[in-house]
């Protein structure tokens, strides 16, 4: 849980989610008005935003802006008050009931659902992965389209030939959106609209088979009728760079193609030993349900009812969302699942790219008409404002459901037990040994010849060495979960932490973890405590440290900080003191962690806005604390919870020097100034804020709408140096090859002024 919600009873079942398609946006959306005590929920995606089918044309068409058609899963997942694991799912444990993930530690769970929609089949034409475009999935698709119509804008002059392969609904569609997007880059650059060639080819002897024959009647005379070059009855038999080859001879030259036929499922599906049907999609009973697995479910495209045989379309997603949620209810809380029954005939509104639109249900079809696009339209953004907008519901009531059925005994499990206090508040023995014995195959650094008791010993303490001729630097860090993700919090936090080390000019060593877990039955903590470490055994890998023991105990929320010891010859340390006249001051990272958040707890900052934000918090200050080394930097802090100019008093006060800083060179990252704008502050803000008195020209610049970004406490914020004026441009070119984009020279030192605060802002 993010920092400020608590559970209401201990972790006793793991639901797990794997893709954000429509059925499980639908299904968050419940579970957050409806929250299941004892669960905890985990939504695994590989993308932040899920595109929805129904809007995507009007999308291509230029008719809707990416946050029109796109759920932005993050405020989502936290209205669900569920866990978010930005990775993609690779496979399924299902004796041990783990999903596998590609870039990070399986996770575990009691009941599973799947809704990944489908894959690029493998087609057998010859050349067809290589040199087309598939449009499933869709967000790899979108990213293409959006690189294609910067290229068309940038060139308008230059012809454009493109090919779609298909030629049911979804192609059709997309020829007339694609068409009618680019030639308006056309006209707006007064260019001819010839210049854009577009051919559709379809193996069949009419388009939308499956419709009404007017249908397709009508839509092939729309196509002819704008200029495009319809090919029925034309199988494509190879793709070639620049040319699309057909069984019956016909080679049309090509300069793009897209593949709009049928889609396949997940090969890691059938091989994980669910049953699935001949394409791999996964086989459900009636109630959504695995016919092979009773602990998974599924919806959407990846998903075959094997009673009700129906196309892959997004109707049909977005109709299973509910039953969903219901059956996994009473899967969780052991009562019957409930039969769904998909409709037989449904209504197709097919969009022609320009407002208007066809409509299709069993034998009757109308349009094109603007009025059935304003319907269409209607409909698709009543279905959007319903994961727009979203209020945090409050603190759930205690127990306003059944207790979830677990299969640990009463007494440990029983909600109204009260938690130990003092040294009963600690993790069991026996589940710390289960999480400690996994996390020691992943260090890197077990053998190290200075670490002479750690991990590997179950001694009271941790015995390092230091070698001779070195100081040992020490620090310490730990705060609250700010993400719900432990693998992340993990990584974020032993950065966060480690900072200190780098800002001193030193090597990290060992470290001690610190860890408060929320109740849970023994196997959650064991399995939340595992993938906490792993988070943090991957950073202190990456910089070649160690952990070498620490200490765990239970409570309300998610919180984890380290010892961190590091190593540097006592005449290379930096310090927050030494800045003279003539040096610049160089800030590696973009500010903005505090608002961000505080805005996230709030359900009011975009998913990419946050999983831009999650990068940074990510990127390691080693390597920049290597190049400011290199170009003398004298001075170093690293910028956390005081806030910039909190930090930067603390360099003054050591320094005896004043600074210029320039408000607009500051990097700020993604959204921050939006959430600012809104008022939206962290809770440490106002303290933050007494540093102020150290600004010279308060009143000139504290209307400024980044003035508050300068007390912006930040998690795992970047380093602060001041670098002589001559290394500067050296110094930066090195920080942006080492990869931190962001770096920027924010200020300048200056003599000390005894008649003036010691902080001037200027805006340049």
């Amino acid at each position: 849980m993010e920092a400020g919600k608590q559970r209401s009873q201990p972790i006793v079942r793991d639901l797990v989610l794997v893709g954000g398609g429509h059925s499980h946006a639908i299904a968050l959306k419940k579970i957050g008005m409806k929250p299941l005590p004892g669960v905890r929920l985990t939504l695994i995606t590989d993308v932040a935003h899920t595109p929805y089918s129904g809007m995507l044309p009007g999308y291509v068409a230029g008719l809707y802006s990416f946050d029109d058609c796109h759920i932005d899963l993050r405020p989502l997942s936290q209205f669900a008050q569920a866990q978010m694991v930005i990775d993609r799912a690779i496979g399924l444990d299902l004796e041990q009931n783990r999903v596998l993930c590609a870039n990070r530690p399986p996770i575990a769970f009691d009941l599973l659902s799947i809704d990944i929609g489908s894959t690029p089949t493998a087609s057998p034409v010859p050349g067809a992965l290589e040199h087309a475009t598939p449009v499933k999935p869709i967000s790899q698709f979108l990213h293409y389209w959006e690189q294609l119509v910067e290229a068309v804008t940038q060139t308008p002059h230059q012809p454009l030939r493109l090919g779609i392969v298909g030629g049911g609904a979804g192609g059709v569609e997309l020829a007339l959106s694609v068409q009618a997007h680019l030639q308006r880059i056309y006209q707006a650059a007064e260019q001819p609209l010839t210049n854009l060639e577009l051919h559709l080819f379809h193996r069949g002897s009419r388009l939308l088979p499956d419709r009404n024959p007017w249908v397709g009647q009508q839509l092939g005379k729309i196509l002819s009728d704008r200029g495009l070059k319809l090919h029925l009855q034309e199988s494509v038999s190879e793709v070639k760079p620049g040319l699309v080859r057909c069984e019956s001879g016909l080679d049309v030259e090509c300069d793009r193609v897209f593949w709009v036929t049928q889609a396949a499922a997940a090969p890691w599906l059938s091989k994980s030993g669910l049953a699935t049907d001949a394409q791999g999609f996964i086989q459900v009973n009636d109630a959504l349900q695995s016919v092979s697995h009773s602990q998974v479910f599924a919806a959407g495209d990846v998903a075959t009812m094997v009673s009700h045989s129906r196309p892959k379309a997004g109707v049909f997603a977005v109709r299973q969302g509910k039953p969903l949620f219901q059956n996994l209810r009473n899967a969780l809380l052991n009562k019957p699942l409930k039969p769904f029954i998909p409709q037989k005939k449904y209504l197709i509104l097919v969009g022609t790219g320009d407002r208007a639109a066809l409509a299709s249900r069993g034998p009757f079809a109308f349009g094109p008409s603007p009025l059935l696009w304003r319907w269409k339209d209607h409909i698709d953004r009543k279905f959007m404002r319903q994961f727009t907008h979203l209020k945090p519901m409050g603190e759930p009531v205690p127990n306003p459901q059944p207790p979830i059925p677990t299969p640990y005994s009463p007494i440990s499990n029983s909600p109204s037990s009260m938690p130990c206090a003092g040294c009963g508040s600690k993790v069991g023995s026996s589940t710390l040994e289960k999480s400690l014995k996994r996390i020691q195959q992943e260090q890197a650094w077990t053998s190290r010849k200075d670490v002479l008791i750690g991990l590997d010993s179950a001694e009271d303490a941790a015995v390092v060495q230091v070698p001779v001729g070195q100081a040992m630097v020490q620090t310490v860090d730990y705060f609250r979960a700010l993400i719900d993700d432990p693998f992340l919090f993990g990584q974020i936090s032993t950065n966060h932490c480690l900072s200190d080390i780098f800002a001193m000019g030193a090597e990290p060593q060992s470290a001690l973890a610190i860890a408060t877990l929320p109740y849970a039955t023994p196997a959650k903590l064991e399995e939340t405590l595992y993938q906490l470490l792993s988070g943090a055994v991957k950073t202190l890998n990456q910089a070649q440290a160690v952990l070498v023991g620490g200490h765990t105990s239970e409570g309300p929320d998610l919180a984890f900080g380290l010892s961190c010891n590091g190593l540097a010859h006592p005449d290379r340390l930096l310090r927050k003191s030494g800045m003279k006249p003539g040096h610049v001051l160089i800030l590696t990272k973009a500010l903005g962690t505090g608002t961000l958040f505080a805005a996230d707890m709030q359900l009011k900052a975009k998913g990419r806005w946050i999983e831009a934000a999650i990068q940074s918090m990510l990127l390691s200050n080693q390597a920049a604390s290597a190049c400011l080394r290199e170009c003398g930097a004298i001075a170093c802090t690293d910028i956390t919870g005081f806030g910039l100019i909190g930090h930067l008093a603390e360099m003054l006060r050591s320094s005896q020097a004043s600074v210029e800083l320039n408000l607009e060179a500051i990097p700020v990252m993604d959204g921050a100034e939006n959430t600012l704008q809104q008022g939206i502050v962290s809770s440490l803000y106002a303290q933050n804020l007494q540093a102020s008195r150290q600004i010279q020209n308060l009143d000139q610049v504290s209307s400024h709408p980044l003035f508050p970004l300068l007390f912006d406490p930040q998690t795992s914020g970047g380093l602060l140096a001041a670098v002589p004026g001559d290394r500067a441009s050296d110094c930066l070119a090195c920080l942006q090859s080492a990869g931190y984009p962001h770096s920027h020279i924010i200020g300048n030192v200056l003599p000390s002024a005894q008649s003036k605060l010691p902080i001037t802002i200027v805006n340049r």
